[in-house]
């Protein structure tokens, strides 16, 4: 991400090699398998709409395996911020939010952290609620 600065608008990353190539390329690539396919059946041209499926399945997983192990990482290490930033009563609370209000957690800052803290327990807010309701954004700008 080019700005140094993060907030609600401009937090979810695009990467561009990723998203505007590569998708489009696979989805292309999966057009056109189906195309010859039908103007020329068989196996070979079953095959190749095989492997463009494959292909494209490959393209997901190499994309959403790592956004996994990272959201992991992120709720340790939000769950390890939250010990050291919330009060003993709060505190023993942190296993009662989501691995998604963890995440979205993360752009608080840490002056703002235990009032967001209580309030998205109390009224068990949605990761959209919790980025909405931050007013000092921290941003997290090595996400993948």
């Amino acid at each position: 991400m080019a700005e140094s600065t993060q907030n609600l608008e401009n937090h979810a990353r695009v990467h561009p090699i990723f998203h505007l190539v590569l998708i489009p390329v696979f989805f292309v690539n999966i057009v056109v398998a189906v195309i010859v396919l039908v103007r020329s059946p068989g196996w070979l041209t079953a095959w190749g709409v095989i492997m463009a499926l494959a292909l494209a399945v490959l393209l997901i997983l190499v994309r959403t395996n790592p956004l996994k192990v990272q959201d992991r990482v992120i709720r340790l290490e939000e769950r390890l911020r939250l010990t050291t930033l919330l009060p003993d009563p709060l505190r023993a609370r942190i296993p009662e939010l989501s691995q998604r209000q963890l995440i979205a957690l993360r752009f608080a800052s840490d002056r703002e952290i235990p009032a967001l803290v209580q309030k998205t327990l109390a009224e068990n807010l949605k990761p959209a609620e919790i980025k909405q309701a931050i007013v000092e954004w921290r941003a997290d700008l090595r996400r993948v």
